[in-house]
């Protein structure tokens, strides 16, 4: 358990949230980032022994969050926001709480994204939408913010890098957070390669395509198409991504798009946080089982992610999962939380990994099994995405 002071900075720093954020709740009807107070329900009893398992799994395993944005660092120094982004982002960010919450509740990894097209994006009565277009160097401008918050951690010794697949064992037998980047969106490349040398330089390692922003890429799943699939320097990057042994991350991205770039990848690929509609489930930010049946076809995975939307506990996160498992194998199916940046998260802590660990295993889940899923299937698509060449140079 954390600490009690812990406890109670986070408890007020999330009532202030609240506070500030219900505003925002009132002008767009729906708050598609975390503003509540409130811990998720569980919908289960919980007993000393299945959490002990789960402490002990985790404490033998890898376990890898594959999507997420800890304590909201992209927040930072932002620029020329809408007024209820800016208002968002005088909130804070709580980098420093969440990888407390990460040591304490035995995560190995976890992604920590920066967001390309954050200064684009409003709240909506349709949730977060781009409402303007980037200015010429001011997407790249913001993306050099973010990974600069992101490498300070580096510097204080917060987390440690995951620059190759060895360095997520090295983050194990430290007993220190093991930190991929990567960036939702690829705006901030600005339709140019060079930029995407660099940010390799910079330690990402993976990228999502798109987000909210229809870009230089290709389209986006809550947008009307404009491109109708991958774009000329889509096709560029998804190569340039290929060479370099960069993870190509297809979540947000609209169907037609999505299916080229299966068409022409060479290594397999993500979609780091959804999930498979189904009848009386159904979303335009989950895909049709034929995608993701795509995606595990290319020896790829799908993250499992807990938003609030046809989930209302941790209970039903838990079906979700083991029904994405029974539709893609064992093999294909990943640890996608979106934490600290989703819609009404129903695992909205780190803290609650032991819980979800040893309830996996309690429902039936074989070990080795819950290996794979919550770090076993990442490591594997990294190693099979990874070029050591490449990183050597």
């Amino acid at each position: 358990m954390r600490n009690e002071t812990h406890e109670n900075n986070t408890l007020i720093t999330r009532r202030k949230i609240l506070m500030a954020g219900s505003t925002l709740l009132a002008a767009s009807g729906a708050m598609g980032w975390y503003l509540s107070s409130k811990k998720a329900p569980i919908g289960f009893a919980v007993d000393e022994k299945t959490l002990e398992r789960g402490r002990n799994f985790l404490n033998k395993h890898i376990s890898v969050d594959i999507h997420a944005h800890p304590g909201r660092s992209f927040v930072k120094r932002g620029e020329h926001l809408s007024p209820n982004l800016t208002l968002y982002s005088a909130l804070g960010s709580f980098e420093q709480n969440t990888i407390q919450d990460m040591i304490t509740g035995g995560l190995s990894m976890a992604s920590f994204a920066t967001v390309a097209d954050f200064q684009l994006l409003d709240l909506t009565k349709q949730g977060l939408k781009a409402t303007r277009e980037y200015k010429e160097g001011e997407a790249w401008q913001s993306y050099q913010i973010q990974i600069a918050t992101l490498q300070a951690l580096l510097k204080n010794q917060s987390v440690i890098a995951i620059l190759k697949p060895d360095d997520i064992i090295k983050a194990k037998k430290s007993h220190r957070i093991g930190a991929f980047f990567t960036s939702e969106g690829a705006d901030f490349l600005e339709g140019s390669l060079e930029n995407f040398d660099q940010c390799y330089q910079d330690g990402i390692r993976s990228m999502t395509l798109v987000h909210y922003h229809i870009n230089e890429v290709g389209d986006i799943q809550t947008e009307p198409p404009r491109h109708k699939t991958l774009t000329p320097f889509g096709h560029s990057l998804v190569r340039a991504m290929n060479k370099k042994g960069m993870i190509i991350d297809l979540a947000h991205m609209e169907k037609n798009t999505a299916l080229k770039v299966l068409e022409i990848t060479e290594k397999p690929v993500m979609n780091s946080h959804t999930a498979i509609r189904r009848s009386g489930f159904d979303s335009n930010r989950f895909i049709d089982f034929e995608d993701a049946k795509g995606i595990a076809e290319t020896g790829g995975i799908i993250g499992a992610w807990p938003a609030g939307i046809g989930l209302s506990t941790l209970d039903d996160y838990i079906d979700q999962i083991f029904r994405t498992v029974d539709d893609l194998g064992i093999n294909h199916v990943s640890l996608g939380t979106d934490m600290d940046a989703t819609y009404k998260p129903v695992f909205d802590t780190y803290l609650r990994l032991p819980l979800l660990a040893g309830t996996l295993l309690q429902r039936g889940m074989h070990e080795e099994e819950a290996a794979k899923l919550l770090g076993g299937n990442f490591t594997r698509l990294f190693k099979a995405t990874y070029n050591s060449q490449e990183y050597s140079t």
